[in-house]
């Protein structure tokens, strides 16, 4: 219990971390502080996780199934979508610091030296140039200069010409009568225009500050005094910090905008991806074909087909609608056997029956057959097997049935019913059979394959896997089972593993496209 109790910590730990990181990257550094956007990011931040819970839970808390359908859809779609954004936003971290590097080289050969004398007056008719007034020193309506302004003032001015140039142009061709433009009040404090560049440079290192020039609060520029005459040419105190150099607002600037680039990427890949995924699922299976030798398999049985369907997963998104398209690749494939290996359903009888409905439709010369998996112990196993029998379908509870073309077909419970006294029993399936016949047995679950080889069977058809569903789960469902897809030999025993039709949980698939399985079985007598 206590271990439980530690993985289900680590567990939420793990994805209270992860849903953080995504709000961070893709809320908070590329959105204003106190912005529609920011609090509409926050709440889905808070929001979307608790759907989530909800839709894992809400079956078996035996929530009404009208709810169980509303939590699932944004539930489930957002877990996948979680997976791919924080895959995408991990590789934008390698992606940052090059982009952020080329802009500024870009940004510094921006702010190049012009070539000397391009500010110069133009010469007059006698090549002699019209003096230029002094410095700081504008001239009057008559061209009589003014008297210059005080020590500190001009010291003051000093300030953001050296940081900028272009502040100082403004404030020197651009004369006012407002004393907050000019600072013409000779009792200003010599370093006002310093401290006014470096207010304006002191923007946060987070997207939380505006962007250039622009104050968060709109209502700051009245309180500072209103758009500079300079400013009307970007020759504000914030352009002028940002000309100096990275640490101005053009800085801040640069790092909104390679947040931007990187989050909308990553989110544009992220849902690019779960729908191409969505779509693979409900487009349906694919029929695809495999040959498996059998030594022991009678020359009369050679070309024998089995379609093999795994993982239906009927539930609150994948319904009735679903089923159909399965029965009709089904039919389509003209089997002699069905075989519905596990996990039919995500749900009750009450809920789901109907969904399950058109399994009457399915057509084989020798039948329809089918094997219990893990989600039917979740779901109500006994009645299930009730109800699929109703349906046409003939359930192989640790049983064996001889198939006329001349071969052993056995089905087990799945691992799961151990629980309930209801597992795999290898003996009843398999124990008193006449070792000379090809044996094929139906078992959920990879795992049990070598049971299966301690009895003499020559093929196993499994599910459950779902091939990892979303890449790169592939790689967690090696770990623990022997095979993910498709077909391997263990000893004299082959085992085939179909990727199944439907999907747990988001109805997506990535990397592990869904299929129904036409196994036709060949005779080495043949």
């Amino acid at each position: 219990m206590l271990v439980i109790l530690l993985v289900l910590i680590a567990v939420l730990a793990l994805l209270g971390g992860v849903h953080w990181y995504v709000w961070r990257r893709l809320v908070r550094d590329v959105t204003v502080r106190g912005s529609l956007a920011r609090r509409l990011g926050t709440a889905a931040a808070f929001l979307l996780p608790l759907l989530s819970v909800a839709a894992l839970v809400s079956a078996r808390a035996g929530a009404p199934f009208r709810l169980q359908q509303a939590v699932a859809w944004p539930g489930f779609l957002w877990l996948a979508l979680l997976l791919y954004l924080t895959l995408a936003l991990v590789a934008g971290e390698a992606v940052r610091p090059l982009l952020r590097r080329q802009l500024d080289r870009r940004a510094a050969s921006a702010g190049a030296v012009r070539p000397a004398g391009a500010d110069s007056p133009p010469a007059s008719a006698d090549g002699a140039r019209p003096a230029a007034p002094e410095r700081g020193r504008p001239t009057g309506p008559a061209g009589t200069p003014r008297p210059a302004p005080s020590r500190g003032a001009a010291s003051g001015a000093a300030a953001p010409a050296e940081a900028g140039g272009t502040l100082l142009t403004g404030l020197s061709d651009a004369p006012s009568a407002d004393p907050r433009v000019l600072g013409a009040d000779r009792s200003t404090d010599a370093g006002t225009a310093e401290e006014t560049v470096r207010a304006a440079g002191s923007g946060s290192d987070a997207p939380d500050s505006a962007p250039d020039g622009a104050p968060e609060n709109p209502g700051d520029a009245g309180r500072s005094g209103g758009p500079t005459v300079a400013g009307a040419d970007d020759g504000s105190a914030a352009g002028a910090s940002a000309a100096a150099g990275p640490a101005g607002p053009g800085a801040v600037s640069r790092r909104l905008f390679v947040s931007r680039v990187v989050g909308g990427t990553a989110a544009a890949v992220a849902a690019g991806t779960v729908g191409y995924g969505t779509y693979g699922v409900f487009r349906g299976p694919r029929v695809k074909r495999v040959v498996v030798p059998l030594a022991r398999l009678p020359r009369a049985a050679h070309g024998y087909r089995i379609a093999v369907v795994s993982d239906i997963h009927l539930g609150p998104i994948l319904g009735r609608a679903h089923t159909e398209r399965i029965v009709d690749s089904i039919n389509a494939a003209q089997p002699d056997l069905v075989a519905v290996v596990g996990d039919l359903v995500d749900g009750t009888v009450e809920n789901l029956g109907r969904a399950a409905e058109p399994l009457s439709r399915l057509t084989a010369r020798h039948g329809s057959f089918f094997v219990t998996g893990n989600h039917e112990y979740f779901s109500g196993a006994d009645a299930w097997v009730d109800h699929v029998r109703e349906l046409g379908l003939r359930p192989l509870r640790n049983e064996r049935v001889e198939i006329a073309a001349g071969f052993d077909l056995s089905g087990v419970d799945d691992v799961a019913g151990e629980s309930e006294g209801q597992g795999p029993d290898f003996g009843r399936a398999l124990g008193d059979r006449d070792r000379a016949r090809a044996a094929v047995l139906l078992a959920h679950q990879p795992v049990v394959i070598h049971d299966a080889v301690r009895h003499g069977v020559d093929l196993q058809l499994s599910g459950h896997t779902h091939g990892g569903q979303l890449w790169p789960g592939n790689y967690l469902a090696d770990l623990a089972n022997p095979t993910v897809a498709g077909l391997e030999r263990y000893g004299d025993t082959q085992l085939y593993v179909s990727r199944g039709a439907g999907a747990w949980g988001p109805p997506v698939r990535v990397g592990a496209p869904s299929d129904i399985t036409l196994v036709q079985l060949a005779s080495k007598r043949a």
